[in-house]
């Protein structure tokens, strides 16, 4: 019987691998990173760091010591206490993503903004699913105070779903009610440290910026053993540099640099290295999504995360078309396919629309439904097929 090979996707030379991360450590050492959280700039200083006007200089050898501190593997369970997501090395999982302001209505055939009714849907559809590993407070509803628009994200997820949910805070009192509503459905802080239920995104401002809004959420989950995860989002030519590989080599400064803050806090406390980066549309102001030079960023930097030893993440699977058409096919499948080859442990955003502010109605009609499956389900099944080398015929 013929072995299974598993196709690879690797953009970058082994050599220049290891160059990019040389690069990034020396822009930390010689730039340094805009720090406003006064708890991470405390653990900056005394680990070594040197400031000046609140950038502070990272030596190589403290950021090299704090990514060998972090974890190759995370485990991340379901609210039965199951294995659910098991990051590291090539191995792939989907979620919807975060966080559309608005929806394509297909009854209509118009954009509307999202309400609750909307989220609890999609939530519902995404437990059908099997290949979303994962749920994510995939979108933002309008129809509640803004005060607690990241809690109560959250709440409908765990309300509705009881797959892993991938989430993050808006405001930087949020994460305290998010992490006792988790802690609530686990049973315990302690149970909720063992068997993570979720995983909070965490986003430097680019050019290598931590706000103090992010910075917080990152201290927060290495505290708590919450997985963290890194998204870092230069664009080509708006901030970063034009080129692509540069804009790997500042993806990497800037995720070093939230690894390092992140095990000065806790070190070995659980953190992904990933990111939403985009190519820059100078003509018309948009983050092109959909575009392969966006999906080669991807690619390129989730092999720099791989050479570290870290679990890693991206968003792929999106499209720009604004409504589930033959672009929105082509995008988000080809997106999906990238993600699986590349090994991407994390992949967010298939189904997304409008650059991933946007997603087409959720719904368990059967039209709707088909719709869902032909640009979420559908390239995530292929996708996940193919990293197997299963030659299985994924379409029908």
């Amino acid at each position: 019987m013929p072995s299974t090979v598993r196709p690879t996707l690797r953009l970058l030379d082994p050599a220049d691998v290891e160059r990019i991360v040389g690069e990034a450590c020396r822009v930390l050492e010689t730039a340094g990173v805009l720090v406003e959280n006064d708890a991470a700039r405390e653990l900056l200083r005394r680990a070594g760091a040197s400031e000046r006007q609140a950038r502070y200089r990272i030596p190589e050898k403290l950021a090299r010591s704090c990514v060998s501190s972090a974890p190759s593997r995370i485990c991340v369970y379901d609210r039965a206490g199951e294995l659910a997501l098991d990051l590291g090395e090539d191995r792939v999982h989907f979620d919807p993503g975060s966080a559309a302001i608005h929806l394509f209505d297909l009854e209509s055939g118009r954009r509307r903004p999202v309400a609750t009714a909307d989220a609890v849907a999609l939530c519902q559809l995404v437990e059908t699913l099997p290949h979303y590993a994962a749920q994510s407070t995939a979108l933002a509803p309008e129809d509640v105070p803004q005060t607690i628009a990241d809690r109560y994200r959250l709440f409908l997820v765990l309300r509705h779903g009881k797959k892993p949910v991938i989430t993050g805070t808006f405001l930087k009192d949020g994460f305290a009610p998010m992490h006792a509503m988790l802690a609530a459905v686990r049973g315990s802080e302690q149970a909720l440290r063992e068997h993570p239920l979720a995983i909070f995104d965490c986003c430097p401002s680019p050019p290598l910026k931590w706000s103090e809004l992010t910075c917080q959420a990152l201290l927060d989950c290495a505290r708590t053993g919450v997985p963290a995860e890194l998204v870092s989002m230069p664009m080509t030519g708006a901030t970063s540099p034009v080129t692509l590989r540069e804009t790997v080599v500042q993806h990497c400064a800037e995720c070093l640099s939230g690894v390092t803050i992140h095990q000065l806090a806790s070190p070995g406390a659980p953190i992904i290295y990933g990111g939403s980066p985009s190519a820059f549309d100078m003509r018309r102001g948009t983050t092109p999504m959909g575009a392969i030079e966006t999906m080669m960023i991807d690619a390129a930097y989730a092999q720099v995360g791989k050479f570290l030893g870290l679990p890693t993440h991206a968003y792929l699977g999106l499209s720009d078309a604004k409504s589930p058409d033959y672009q929105a096919g082509l995008e988000s499948g080809l997106g999906a396919a990238i993600a699986a080859l590349a090994g991407i442990n994390v992949v967010s955003g298939a189904g997304s629309r409008s650059s991933s502010i946007g997603r087409a109605t959720p719904s368990l009609a059967t039209p709707l439904r088909w719709s869902w499956d032909a640009e979420g389900r559908r390239p995530c099944a292929c996708a996940c097929q193919s990293a197997s080398g299963s030659v299985t015929p994924c379409g029908g």
